[in-house]
């Protein structure tokens, strides 16, 4: 059973959350740990609206605990950091994707695969080592063991590259991992979506010719979340080529990416100037932007302006 955050995380935090299977948002005031010797504690200053973000809102994959407080694109500044935290200083600019623990020691960890390791903990709505429940990057600031903290290269924007942190890391890694990021890769990418513009930047990047011609793909990229026939698009890859089913569902699956694969993402990224085309939005616009999201209305991730538009309650000092 999950501690009391209120006992064993004395920091006060506040955010938005959603408090019951409706998903709507509303502010939230709840509790984060202290800094511990290995964490790093930042301002949040964007954080990316995913999918995901609705599925678990609403409960829609069944292991929701509420109250939830969403979030895994986020970009922030270090404002404290603990006494043996080696890789960051207060000031700099950094970011948390979908991750913030694991075992560190099993096989998947040792191979900076972290995302596989049997113990991996979500950014948000499951339960940390110390038995209280993860929040994420809707919130005015967020703490995390140093491991699990990116760097953020000097020149890739704030606001549109958020999303990178996993709209485009779980679409870089299946173009790394299946050898779909060699010049003149012929490669289809299915849903233009969050995920599936990223996909296609990231895809001319490494010199892929992005395309839909029957019969001569050397691979595909599905990025599409909901359900869908795939036997259609067996079709147009030649042979050994290789369909990829991002998330939850397996074809030759990719799950999101270890941290020093988004480490590398992001380098890559900012060398590239690939960025996701963003909306970016005040917090207290979260429920339109998921009755839109939920619409595919949008081109193509929103992105919450955390820092302009989180205001503290009063009765906080």
């Amino acid at each position: 059973m999950a501690n009391s955050p209120d006992t064993v995380h004395p920091i006060k935090a506040y955010g938005y959350g959603a408090t019951d299977t409706s998903g709507t948002f509303s502010p939230l005031t709840f509790s984060r740990r202290v800094t511990g010797d290995k964490d790093v504690r930042f301002k949040v200053l964007y954080c990316g609206i995913c999918h995901s973000d609705l599925h678990f809102a609403k409960n829609e994959w069944g292991v929701t605990t509420y109250p939830v407080v969403p979030g895994h694109e986020i970009v922030g500044v270090v404002t404290e950091v603990g006494s043996k935290v080696e890789k960051f200083k207060v000031g700099d600019t950094v970011g948390v994707g979908c991750l913030v623990g694991s075992c560190r020691s099993c096989q998947s960890c040792s191979n900076d695969l972290e995302q596989y390791c049997p113990k991996m903990i979500l950014t948000y709505s499951v339960p940390y080592f110390d038995g209280t429940i993860t929040y994420g990057g809707y919130s005015d600031h967020m703490v995390s063991d140093e491991h699990f903290v990116l760097r953020w290269p000097q020149n890739l924007p704030l606001d549109s590259g958020a999303p990178l942190l996993c709209a485009g890391i779980t679409t870089y890694s299946p173009l790394r991992h299946y050898g779909l990021d060699k010049p003149g890769t012929k490669l289809g990418v299915v849903g233009l979506g969050g995920l599936g513009h990223v996909a296609v930047k990231m895809a001319k990047a490494f010199g892929a010719e992005v395309t839909a011609a029957t019969g001569t793909l050397d691979g595909i990229i599905d990025t599409v979340s909901a359900s869908h026939a795939i036997a259609a698009f067996l079709n147009v890859l030649k042979t050994d080529g290789k369909l990829v089913l991002v998330g939850r569902k397996i074809v030759g699956g990719s799950n999101i990416g270890g941290l020093k694969e988004t480490q590398e993402m992001l380098d890559f990224s900012a060398k590239h100037g690939i960025t996701a085309d963003v909306e970016v939005v005040p917090i207290d616009y979260v429920n339109t932007a998921m009755d839109r999201l939920l619409k595919s209305d949008v081109r193509y991730r929103f992105v919450i302006d955390v820092a302009n538009s989180l205001k503290a309650p009063l009765n906080e000092h």
